[in-house]
């Protein structure tokens, strides 16, 4: 009998679902805080974005990682000096307009002396005759070969000899660097024209036709150091187009394939 008991209770422990020991949950993971937008709106209060302030040596402009398209980034009044005179009678001079300045940021320049030629400024160069550079090769680098002007023209071309805060014109006359539009246009003559009749390039700011505005440089979009870039000879990434508006509910929608037909004609 008591056998008869044993395999009983023996069959029923088997049988019970086996016990199952609660483990500690695993803490939390924190999640990242979320990062503010960063980003500038050109009309007066009509968003409700973060505004900063750009530190020093920080880029002005930023690109958006999925179409590559430019995004301002900051104020667009900050660091900004008064465009200057211009030398067209015919341009743009109503409202205000500012650039951003870069010539502060030139007084480094009297300490070359002592940081790269060992305690003595180098000499004059003799002539503006291409020759091999030991310096500066972050910005170019193969003297020899400059990507810009197709083997036309060299540093001293854009660049003043005596006065290294400054460039130079055509005529030997000194060029602010808050000023790099002259240079340009030097050879460049219908693009700057289209650049002050705002055809060509970017300007942020107010709206009104006397408001004050933000101009873009050539040199904030160009890289003058490397302009043949490549077999479309730009100078800047080629930017992917944005996708086709959407139409309001209740309007047909239009025909964007016979856009992109159109366009390769």
């Amino acid at each position: 009998m008591k056998k008869i008991q044993r395999i009983t209770i023996l069959f029923t422990l088997l049988a019970m679902p086996p016990i199952v020991f609660a483990e500690t949950p695993a803490a939390p993971v924190a999640a990242a805080p979320a990062k503010p937008t960063v980003c500038f709106e050109s009309r007066k209060g009509s968003s409700e974005v973060t505004q900063r302030e750009i530190g020093e040596d920080l880029p002005n402009v930023k690109c958006s990682p999925t179409t590559g398209a430019v995004l301002w980034w900051g104020d667009p009044y900050d660091d900004t000096v008064p465009m200057g005179d211009m030398p067209i009678e015919a341009d743009y001079t109503k409202g205000e307009a500012v650039v951003k300045s870069r010539s502060k940021r030139m007084t480094l320049l009297p300490i070359c002396g002592v940081a790269c030629h060992n305690g003595t400024y180098p000499p004059w160069p003799k002539d503006k005759n291409p020759r091999k550079l030991t310096m500066h090769t972050d910005l170019v680098p193969d003297s020899l070969n400059l990507q810009h002007g197709r083997g036309a023209i060299w540093c001293l071309d854009c660049h003043n000899a005596k006065k290294r805060n400054k460039f130079i014109d055509n005529f030997g006359g000194e060029i602010s660097f808050d000023q790099p539009q002259k240079l340009c246009g030097k050879c460049h003559g219908p693009v700057y024209r289209d650049w002050r009749e705002g055809i060509h390039g970017k300007r942020i700011g107010e709206w009104a036709r006397n408001g004050k505005k933000r101009w873009f440089v050539c040199t904030e979009c160009h890289n003058p150091h490397d302009v043949q870039h490549g077999a479309r000879n730009s100078g800047f990434k080629k930017l992917a187009p944005e996708p086709a508006p959407i139409l309001p509910k209740g309007l047909k929608n239009a025909n964007h394939e016979r856009h992109k037909s159109e366009a390769s004609h």
